[in-house]
Order: C-alpha cells, then sequence, then structure tokens
C-alpha cells in the first residue's frame, strides 16, 4: 500500500522571475522534477498570454501546464482564476495518480482582485479512500483573506467527508499567523511546518525568506518530513520559496 506521498507547493509568479525580468520555466519544471514530489500545488500559473508568447523564446505552446507535467505526472488540473485580453493565469495541480474530479471555485472578495481554489480528488491505489486537495492563492489584504479563509472553510464543511485525507496547500498570503491558526482549527487541519517547527515556513522573498506567507495544511496524515528550498539561486526562479513535505497516511 503507497502510504507515503510526498507533496510540494510552489508560486511560479507566472513562468518569470521578478519584474518580468526573465522566463523561467525550463529551470522551474527541472527544479520540481528533482524533488519526486507524487502532487504539486501551482500558483500563478499563466497559461496562455499572447504577449509573452512572443517575448521569450522556448515560451511553451501547449501551455504552462502541459509543459510542467510533461512525461512526470500523469494528470494536471487548471483553475482559471484572472483573465485578460492577453491571456489568463490561475492555480494548477499536478498529480501522479489519476484525478478523478476538479472544481474551481470563485472565491474573490474584491472586484480587483480574482482569486479562486481549486478541489481536486484523487483516487490513489490501495487507498480505501479518495485523496481531497485544494490549492489556493489568497489576497493581499488582511479583511480579504479572512473572507475567504471562512469560504474555504464552508465549502470543506460541504463537500468533503470528515473522514477522507485532505491537504489545502498555496500561497496564503498571510503576513501573521493568527488567521492561519482560526483556520486551521476551524478546518480541523494542522500546518506542517507548524507541527514540526512551531510556526509555518519562511517562504518570501525566495532569496532570503523572511515572510511566512506559503502553507501546507493536512488532515488524516503524520508528517515525516519538511523541507525549504530558497536562496540566491531563486533569483533566476520565483519570488516564492518552494515548500516540500513527506507525509504518511494516518490509518
Amino acid at each position: 500500500m503507497h502510504n507515503t506521498l510526498r507533496i510540494a507547493t510552489f508560486n511560479i509568479h507566472k513562468g518569470v522571475t521578478h519584474f518580468n525580468a526573465r522566463f523561467s520555466l525550463h529551470h522551474q519544471r527541472e527544479l520540481l522534477r528533482k524533488l519526486h514530489a507524487d502532487v504539486v500545488f501551482l500558483q500563478e500559473v499563466r497559461d496562455e498570454h499572447s504577449e509573452h508568447s512572443k517575448r521569450f523564446a522556448g515560451w511553451p505552446d501547449a501551455g504552462q501546464i502541459e509543459f510542467l507535467a510533461d512525461a512526470i505526472w500523469n494528470d494536471y488540473a487548471y483553475g482559471k482564476n484572472s483573465v485578460y485580453p492577453a491571456g489568463h493565469h490561475g492555480n494548477a495541480l499536478l498529480s501522479k495518480f489519476p484525478i478523478i474530479q476538479s472544481t474551481n471555485t470563485d472565491i474573490s472578495a474584491h472586484i480587483t482582485e480574482e482569486r479562486g481554489m481549486l478541489h481536486s480528488v484523487i483516487e490513489i491505489p490501495k487507498w480505501d479512500k479518495p485523496l481531497h486537495t485544494i490549492c489556493v492563492h489568497l489576497g493581499l489584504f488582511a479583511h480579504w483573506r479572512r473572507q475567504q479563509l471562512l469560504a474555504v472553510t464552508d465549502y470543506i464543511r460541504q463537500h468533503i467527508p470528515s473522514d477522507e485525507p485532505l491537504i489545502v496547500a498555496g500561497d496564503f498570503n498571510d503576513w501573521g499567523t493568527r488567521s492561519g491558526r482560526i483556520f486551521a482549527e476551524n478546518a480541523q487541519l494542522h500546518e506542517v511546518f507548524e507541527h514540526h517547527a512551531g510556526r509555518p515556513a519562511r517562504s518570501f522573498p525566495s532569496w532570503l525568506p523572511i515572510l511566512r506567507l506559503d502553507r501546507i495544511y493536512i488532515r488524516g496524515f503524520h508528517v515525516k518530513h519538511v523541507e525549504v528550498h530558497s536562496g540566491p539561486r531563486f533569483l533566476k526562479l520565483s519570488d516564492h520559496a518552494l515548500l516540500s513535505a513527506t507525509l504518511a497516511r494516518a490509518i
């Protein structure tokens, strides 16, 4: 029975570095492949952009998600959140196991900022219950985030059975830790880095992380290992660090 699951979450900054200076999607794919993650939560995936596709050499014809998934992750899901004349971006999930259902829900708290949560149901061989994943990218202002976390909590209560394993991960944009703790308590989840080190991981800016913006919340798992992937090399990758965790299914 495949009880151990390796996961990662990464805000890829639309496949370009800070200030759109450099196209970094190829380097991001290389980094993700080296992690050997079973499931990857991605934010700010720009699946189409007519201007950038002309400006940057090597822009994938089929879109960023298919390019990142390639031959490594057999299944992927995409939640289109922000649409503009040149293209669109949103959250995505890569999975080595079959995604049997995927739902993208609008949780925008304001007209100026389009946000969504991508709920995917994954069938893992020999598991008696499916794995539920929710990939999120929350708003920039605290009162928007509180509203969005309430929406995620309500969604979990209504749509995900309490006895089925769940992972909620992504860019929470949460500068403090209070709202995250309230969310974890209300949704009966545990944050993996908080479990190991007492606080969520420092993940922003990626080259010298100070702020604890990215999170991985779990239910139905034990935490075996957590890691923050950051440092100077991320100047060529993204402004967010990549977080990974190895989880064991709680039986």
